[in-house]
């Protein structure tokens, strides 16, 4: 057994979501990871956490037109559109390649109607491989006039309950941060039987070209993610914590070891790094390995004992 492999063992580490157990509070997160297997080639998937496959849908989607991208102050605007290659394609040319890797693996799934994340749940609980579900619920409800599940407390218990029924794997729901009270949110996520609620997705965000004098995205407006939103995630997180009984995932501009020790004050019992893939690869096993020196420096014998701290 190597020296990494041993500190990727250590019960120090260990964190628990829901029916989850993960060796290293650590994850990638969705839409900044691939599928996963993107980036077996730059490391041993099983040196981390677990990782959120980018979001998944019941039909191929061919994404939102270019650019697609745009770098701004500490963070980054995508409008990729939710491209994905669909359930079918997914089960049939993704999930065999992840069949041998030693990590939890969470698929993030989306729909326009609620009936699709209910299809979407029957299909993926039957892959022993996929440890759990993560459900997008910042999308716009065709059948409610567009508007998104994600802002009505009811609608999100309602769906949450409906994609309950249909899994036994661990169900966590991303909520968006474009809500009047996300804690309302959170707590009908909880009511709706999930086991943990991702906090947060992305913030709407623009730029424009001043040579041009148009929106640089091809779709005009996109999602703001990187170290720009972790202040204002972060507050979501610590306003969450104690008003729900189910573990919060920070999600929101980690690229270092002490923005994980900051969102586990906070109240996040695990984290996911997104943007900071982007900008390198191996950020994730990176940052392991400083939460691990980070605990043993501090003389903190267990991760899981700073969750909520910031409260004492």
């Amino acid at each position: 057994m190597g020296k990494d492999e041993q500190y990727m063992n250590k019960k120090s580490l260990q964190v628990k979501i829901g029916k989850l157990t993960l060796k290293n509070p650590v994850m990638g997160a969705s839409g900044t990871f691939g599928y996963g297997v993107e980036y077996k080639k730059f490391f041993s998937l099983g040196d981390i956490g677990g990782f959120v496959t980018k979001g998944l849908s019941i039909e191929p989607r061919k994404g939102n037109p270019g650019p697609r991208i745009k770098e701004t102050p500490c963070g980054l605007i995508n409008s990729i559109g939710l491209e994905n290659i669909g359930v079918d394609a997914f089960l049939g040319s993704v999930i065999p390649q992840l069949r041998d890797i030693d990590t939890k693996i969470i698929v993030n799934i989306f729909g326009t109607e609620m009936e699709e994340y209910v299809e979407l749940a029957r299909r993926l609980n039957k892959l022993k491989r996929i440890d759990g579900l993560e459900m997008n619920i910042s999308c716009p409800n065709v059948k409610a006039g567009g508007a998104e599940f994600g802002k009505d407390p009811l609608v999100v218990q309602t769906i949450t309950r409906k994609v309950r029924d249909e899994t036994d794997k661990a169900l966590i729901v991303k909520l968006s941060p474009m809500v009047t009270s996300i804690i309302d949110i959170a707590i009908s996520a909880q009511r709706g039987g999930a086991d943990a609620v991702s906090i947060a997705n992305t913030y709407p965000a623009m730029a424009i070209d001043i040579k041009s004098g148009a929106p640089f995205l091809g779709a005009k407006s996109g999602g703001l993610s990187g170290p720009a939103i972790k202040p204002v995630t972060l507050k979501l997180v610590y306003d969450t914590y104690g008003r729900i009984d189910i573990p919060i995932i920070g999600v929101g501009g980690i690229s270092t070891v002490e923005d994980i020790i900051e969102y586990a004050l906070a109240g996040a019992s695990a984290v996911q790094a997104g943007t900071a893939n982007f900008i390198n690869p191996c950020a994730t096993p990176q940052l392991v390995k400083q939460l691990d020196k980070y605990l043993s420096d501090a003389g903190i014998q267990q991760f899981k004992s700073l969750i909520g701290s910031a409260f004492r």
